[in-house]
């Protein structure tokens, strides 16, 4: 293989393993330099029509001081004279054979000869119809050049061009996939954003409370409202409990809105509706593929809350590995998503409620201490409507107007005889029941007259002077024969379109809260 074959040979090798642009020319320059035996060789491209100047990009050689004139202007030297302007004028080859006895090129031969050059090949680079640059080779012998040679390099400035080319392509496809990848990041950052924003929204509406004031006067509700504002301004956790029905988000609501977190999100977590495989990736979130079913990164509560309030309604239903979790994050206030080892910051106050005895709780085993402690910073217990009565006609009053006006009834008076049923039911559900039945009452009844139906209410016994803990029996006594009539039913079945659940009107969850608590075996419901 004779030099030249040899030299192209290595610089089509250089040029099949080429992936950057400038590593290839400087590449490239460098074995027609050293293999080829020529004493200057450069790759420059044109900077701008107007200002007829070249930019060399690569080169190698034993005299780089022609590269420094040349770099400066194509005028004079290069312009339509220079075998490299002509080159990038007419987009071909500019062959000078014996630069001693040419005479096409002046004055550019003059300095070429002072800097020892016997001839020259300048080659255009094209793509398509686009000259982008020159390939020139100075070499110290006349006969560097012949006609064969001279195909052979011409051949290469070719391929050389179009691996330019092709590179170039390869790169903008790059920055395109790269634009492209990092459009679909900002959209995807904007669409998690929109989608926290709009679940805190949802929260915010769909967890509304069951009236948007506290109505009532009465000494135990003043007493509650006076805690409220005590520990609204201090960031402290909250634990409320009391009966179901009593209006416990309400007050964690208005805990919120008198703190300096009220201008963040408020999001409420109901602990017993939520499945207990779920509730660890619904409070801190998950990462794509952390689970079967996980097919995309989910954002938990915790982080949507991110500088607010978190409400954690029935806390006394959370399974044990998430109690350990939690009480974690309510001490080193950071917590890491389902399947993923990244620390998240948390800076959250937390507010929980109950209608379990959690100091029981925690003397079962089923309630870890040292959470419960946590939790209960600043307890305040919620009375039940019984506790005051007092309050029943406002409330009577403002569920009415409340209801008349979705419905488009007026109503002037209210039966004494209603009042009076009203007044002296036990209200086991609080005051949910009443605005259950408030509601169903305005339906019913025609304008003018406000009436309840007496057939409504099961016959029950009149409210007791006794403490709390007496009324609490019977109730828990009532509660108890409803679940086990409903397991006789469903034949011991908790869960399922047919199960004690379903016919009870609650999460399945939650019902085997209460048979646990309540200590009813389910196996005696069961057939033979």
């Amino acid at each position: 293989m004779d030099r030249t074959a040899q030299t192209l040979h290595q610089c089509h090798l250089a040029l099949l393993r080429a992936t950057d642009e400038n590593e290839l020319l400087q590449s490239i320059c460098r074995i027609l330099a050293e293999v080829g035996g020529f004493r200057m060789v450069w790759v420059g491209y044109p900077q701008s029509d107007a200002e007829k100047s070249i930019r060399p990009v690569a080169y190698a050689g034993h005299d780089n001081g022609y590269l420094a004139a040349v770099s400066a202007t194509w005028a004079d030297d290069e312009r339509g004279q220079g075998p490299a302007g002509t080159a990038l004028r007419t987009g071909k080859p500019a062959w000078a054979k014996n630069i001693r006895d040419e005479q096409s090129f002046a004055p550019w031969r003059e300095k070429a000869l002072a800097h020892s050059y016997a001839s020259s090949l300048a080659l255009p680079l094209a793509g398509g119809a686009n000259i982008f640059g020159v390939l020139s080779l100075y070499s110290a012998e006349t006969g560097k050049f012949n006609e064969a040679t001279f195909e052979q390099y011409v051949e290469f400035a070719e391929n050389l061009a179009f691996g330019i080319s092709t590179i170039r392509t390869r790169e903008d496809q790059k920055r395109s996939d790269e634009a492209l990848q990092k459009a679909f990041e900002e959209i995807k950052a904007l669409k998690d954003k929109l989608y926290e924003e709009n679940l805190a929204l949802r929260e915010e509406l769909d967890q509304a409370s069951m009236f948007e004031e506290i109505v009532g006067s009465s000494p135990a509700l003043q007493e509650v409202l006076s805690q409220v504002a005590k520990v609204a301004p201090s960031d402290s956790t909250v634990l409320i409990t009391g009966e179901t029905g009593t209006g416990k988000e309400l007050v964690a609501r208005a805990i919120h809105k008198r703190s300096q977190r009220a201008s963040r999100a408020f999001v409420s977590v109901n602990c017993g509706a939520i499945p207990s495989s779920l509730i660890a990736s619904e409070l801190f979130g998950h990462e794509k593929g952390a689970f079967t079913g996980a097919f995309q990164r989910r954002i938990g509560r915790f982080e949507l809350a991110e500088g607010g309030t978190l409400f954690l309604d029935e806390v006394g239903e959370l399974p044990s590995e998430t109690q350990a979790t939690l009480l974690r994050v309510l001490q080193e206030r950071e917590f890491e998503r389902v399947g993923s080892s990244k620390l998240i910051s948390a800076n959250v106050r937390v507010i929980a409620a109950t209608n379990r005895d959690l100091g029981a709780a925690v003397a079962a085993g089923s309630f870890r201490s040292d959470l419960f402690y946590r939790l209960n910073v600043f307890p305040i217990d919620v009375p039940s409507l019984r506790q005051r009565s007092e309050d029943i006609p406002l409330l009577v009053s403002y569920f009415i107007d409340r209801y008349s006006e979705k419905i488009g009834k007026k109503f002037i008076s209210i039966e004494k005889r209603s009042l009076d049923l009203l007044g002296n039911y036990s209200w086991p559900g609080n005051i949910r029941e009443l605005q259950n039945i408030i509601e169903r009452s305005v339906i019913l009844s025609e304008s003018g007259g406000f009436a309840v139906d007496e057939s409504w209410f099961a016959a029950q016994p009149a409210p007791s002077d006794g403490p709390r803990s007496s009324f609490n029996k019977r109730i828990l006594d009532q509660e108890r024969k409803m679940i086990e009539a409903a397991l006789a039913e469903a034949n011991g079945r908790v869960s399922g379109s047919f199960g004690a659940a379903a016919k009870l009107g609650m999460p399945a969850s939650t019902l085997e809260s209460k048979i646990k608590t309540l200590g009813i075996k389910k196996a005696k419901f069961k057939p033979a």
